[in-house]
């Protein structure tokens, strides 16, 4: 299932939140159950992040073909790939 505009804007609203926890992809992906969630450390990313929030860089996941890949097209994501920056980064 695609990810829908309205949710990328309640996902950005969260993570942009002065009280975002540092586990914040627990609650997202309680939240968002239908989509595929995987989370890391920044330093581990090197595509440009979609959005960055706070401490967390967003990257979209495309898995339409038989590759996942990060995207920027929000209409072909089905998934969030959020990095976690290191305090001060």
């Amino acid at each position: 299932m695609a990810l829908a505009a309205n949710e990328l804007a309640e996902i950005g609203r969260m993570l942009a939140a002065p009280d975002a926890p540092p586990q914040a992809h627990l609650e997202l992906r309680r939240r968002f159950p239908h989509l595929s969630w995987v989370s890391c450390d920044a330093s581990d990313v090197t595509e440009t992040p979609y959005r960055s929030f706070g401490a967390f860089d967003l990257h979209l996941l495309d898995s339409a073909d038989h590759c996942v890949q990060i995207t920027d097209d929000s209409a072909r994501a089905s998934g969030i790939l959020l990095a976690k920056r290191a305090v001060g980064s």
